[in-house]
């Protein structure tokens, strides 16, 4: 299993099986905040179901598709960030990631995506990260500011969030524009 320090207090570590219980519950006890952004919270409602996501995202690290890391911080699973439509002809791939309620406001997303953009590009030898966001979600679009990304554009109607259509923002990065 794949671990990257990120400082003292968080850390990332690849998903495990044994995470699920501890995957779930902090996805049930930050519901209402979480599925305002992210459909996929509506039908995660058992540890069986994060168990599964685990499994998925397992199979396409194997696959170098994807990785999914448990985000911990003080020792406590607090959100997951991944590496997904990884694209190996064009050596780029999408970042997204989430926290639970009590977790948000610290610093943790910024400095966990911080070291998962250097990790794609040093390790991966990516060339290319993606941030994609709801247009809505301000919060989490200031992460991509903060670590230097450009808004690439808006894409409109390109996601479905409770019924309705979304927008979504594109941020990305190249190598040779990362400083950290």
């Amino acid at each position: 299993m794949l671990n990257i320090t990120v400082n003292e207090d968080v850390q990332l570590k690849q998903l495990e099986d044994k995470d699920a219980p501890l995957l779930y519950q902090q996805i049930d006890v930050s519901r209402k905040h979480l599925r305002k952004f992210l459909p996929w919270v509506d039908y995660n409602t058992n540890p069986e179901h994060s168990l599964r996501f685990i499994q998925m995202m397992g199979r396409k690290a194997e696959d170098q598709e994807a990785i999914a890391f448990g985000i911990w911080y003080k020792g406590a699973l607090c959100g997951v960030i991944d590496l997904h439509g990884w694209d190996h002809t064009l050596q780029m791939a999408e970042i997204g990631y989430w926290l639970g309620t009590a977790f948000q406001g610290k610093g943790i997303a910024t400095a966990a995506a911080k070291a998962l953009v250097s990790f794609a590009f040093d390790h991966l030898k990516l060339n290319k990260i993606e941030i994609r966001f709801v247009l809505q979600n301000q919060r989490s679009g200031q992460i991509p500011i903060r670590l230097g990304f450009a808004r690439e554009g808006i894409l409109r109607h390109s996601a479905k969030l409770h019924g309705q259509y979304a927008d979504m923002v594109v941020m990305g990065i190249l190598k040779s524009d990362w400083k950290y």
